[in-house]
């Protein structure tokens, strides 16, 4: 039996949210064949099945039709964002670019979901993923231990308010690093949040919701 591999596609980071042109789908289908098995996620990504052997091959192809490609199972998945409603500029998407850029694919003890909103509004439901991040004015607030299923479900705390941009990845990124390092196997980030303290994820990431600089 043929080994398989299973790759992980979305569009760009875009105004309008998660949209793919006619010609990428069809990229897609052809690159996929038509006995594929083509899943979308709740990470709002196409998990595509195919050849072990031509995995490198496709990633290729899909990357040259605009598309983003990064390996399903235990990462942190492509950055769920808003649909960018107040413009461009207003709502953050370079920022929100640049978060995806750092994060997107990095090993993790369980796949962590991170969200972004460009506004209050928070469409893209932040406040329900493992990271929230929400542009306010100038500045971004950042959340954490969002728990959107079960019946233990529950909203994110504020871990930190009127983030610079300038500061917002290095904090992300030293929130990661924890959980990597500390984590007890597969432990879920909400639970490991619990363990671990929002406090001492404040004083981790070099922020807490009182800064405001």
């Amino acid at each position: 039996m043929e080994e398989k591999a299973i790759i992980a596609v979305n569009p760009p980071i875009q105004v309008g949210g998660s949209l793919f042109t006619p010609g990428q789908l069809a990229v897609i289908g052809a690159l996929a064949g038509e006995d594929a098995k083509i899943e979308m996620t709740p990470f709002k990504q196409l998990y595509i099945e195919v050849p072990l052997e031509r995995s490198e091959e496709l990633v290729n192809e899909l990357r040259k039709a605009g598309l983003e490609v990064i390996p399903s199972g235990f990462v942190i998945k492509s950055l769920i964002a808003c649909n960018f409603c107040k413009g461009a500029e207003e709502a953050g998407l370079e920022t929100a670019r640049k978060v995806n850029r750092a994060i997107a694919g990095i090993d993790t003890p369980t796949p962590l979901r991170v969200g972004f909103a460009g506004c209050g509004l928070g469409t893209s439901e932040p406040l329900l993923k493992d990271i929230g991040i929400v542009k306010t004015r100038d500045a971004f607030d950042i959340y954490v231990g969002g728990e959107a299923k079960g019946l233990k479900a529950s909203v994110a705390r504020r871990l930190a308010s009127g983030v610079p941009e300038e500061r917002l990845v290095s904090a992300i990124l030293a929130i990661i690093d924890c959980y990597k390092a500390r984590a007890k196997g597969k432990e879920k980030f909400s639970k490991f949040l619990d363990r671990v303290s929002l406090e001492e994820l404040q004083r981790i990431a070099g922020y807490s919701v009182r800064d405001d600089k």
